[in-house]
């Protein structure tokens, strides 16, 4: 079924996901690339109002096995709708998060799980082994991360705010969580420092990608 490309962006509050998706979708187009931007959770008209369920109101609103369900029902919706039709067509979807975001915000941020056996076979059913090409974690420090996060909150009307409201634990524990993953599947994931300036960081995601392009074209 897979054509195309699937790159995900992961990391926690305040890394710069967002922004660096965008410049580095910039730079596929500007390549002649066809690109197709989706996130999870909330990329389509359902999603929407799943997203506005999971990142909104108070931080313990749900049980565990509640909301990781909310994010799984949204992961099918977008893979269908979105994901696979876009890859079937030859083109590179970039994803604002993706599975590695429930198992580092679920297992190891929530640490509410005594394993991931509840995430992983979620997993298989609504996406069997389909699994992102590349996927690059911006690494920040957690106080500076949910600084620029709050700090880029204020004065607008932001309402997603529910997982940032969490104790400064949960956020460490996150940011540890996402680079085991990472040490557990090093030819996927990519590392990048996130604490740099935008173009400095935008820079070191297209080097890390050329790189890798490089390197399956050899193989």
């Amino acid at each position: 079924m897979k054509e195309g490309h699937f790159i995900t962006f992961e990391g926690g509050e305040g890394s710069g996901k967002s922004t660096q998706l965008k410049l580095f979708a910039e730079y596929l187009a500007n390549s002649g690339k066809e690109v197709v931007l989706t996130r999870e959770p909330g990329a389509t008209e359902v999603g929407k109002e799943i997203r506005r369920l999971l990142v909104e109101g108070d931080k313990d609103k749900f049980d565990e096995i509640t909301e990781t369900l909310l994010f799984y029902a949204d992961r099918r919706i977008n893979l269908t709708k979105i994901v696979f039709p876009a890859l079937k067509e030859g083109k590179i979807v970039l994803s604002d998060r993706f599975n590695d975001s429930t198992i580092a915000y679920q297992y190891y941020g929530a640490a509410k799980f005594k394993n991931t056996e509840v995430m992983d076979t979620l997993y298989k059913v609504v996406a069997g082994d389909f699994k992102p090409d590349i996927t690059f974690l911006l690494d920040i420090d957690v106080k500076e991360g949910l600084e620029r996060s709050f700090k880029k909150a204020q004065g607008m009307e932001n309402k997603e705010l529910r997982f940032e409201k969490a104790d400064i634990s949960f956020h460490e524990r996150l940011r540890n969580g996402y680079l085991e993953l990472a040490k557990k599947e090093p030819e996927r994931f990519i590392v990048i420092n996130a604490a740099q300036e935008v173009s400095k960081v935008r820079d070191d995601i297209i080097k890390a990608y050329e790189a890798h392009q490089h390197k399956e074209e050899r193989q």
